[in-house]
């Protein structure tokens, strides 16, 4: 297990280092049988170790410090049980293409065989805690982003390589589509 945190961690730095992220900003978490593996809250992509990841369980058991998004993760697991990594990530391009809240169509050749639709949620921030698990968990159990209106991307599957190409092939699909927009081609 201490090398899926390990790869876990690196994925977590990764999304700071490609402006996916902030340096505080987004969370990570990894399945291991009943029990996954998240960023604490408030962490720090550029110092984090596999160390600060807090163990929560399946059964609704959140260990202390744990991202305050642990109910969403353990919802997406429960959801899916093949997945075994949820990305959440901040992608500016992303963002900034479903702010009108409708779902998004990447544009692209890739984009579009990977997800030719990706849910767009409106969540308000006073709701975000207590209606995002159930939101988030149910939409990742049939496509593998989505988007939480105004907030972020959420990206799961069946390895934490995965997740991060889902969250990264989203990201420059958006940049593609905002490029585009730009150019009056689209």
């Amino acid at each position: 297990m201490m090398q899926q945190k390990q790869e876990l961690v690196q994925t977590y730095k990764w999304l700071r280092q490609y402006g996916l992220n902030d340096s505080h900003s987004g969370n990570a978490s990894v399945r291991d049988g009943d029990t996954f593996w998240i960023t604490p809250t408030g962490a720090c992509a550029d110092t984090l170790a596999a160390d600060d990841l807090v163990a929560c369980g399946m059964d609704e058991s959140t260990g202390e410090g744990a991202s305050l998004d642990a109910a969403l993760h353990r919802a997406v697991y429960q959801a899916n049980p093949d997945a075994v990594c949820v990305l959440h990530s901040h992608g500016p391009n992303t963002v900034a293409m479903t702010m009108d809240g409708k779902d998004f169509a990447p544009p692209d050749f890739e984009g579009n065989l990977y997800f030719p639709r990706v849910p767009v949620l409106t969540i308000t921030y006073q709701d975000y805690l207590d209606e995002s698990p159930a939101q988030v968990g149910r939409t990742l159990a049939k496509y593998p982003v989505t988007v939480v209106r105004g907030h972020g991307v959420y990206a799961s599957a069946e390895s934490i390589n995965l997740a991060y190409k889902w969250t990264c092939s989203l990201e420059l699909s958006a940049k593609t589509a905002r490029f585009a927009h730009q150019a009056g081609t689209l």
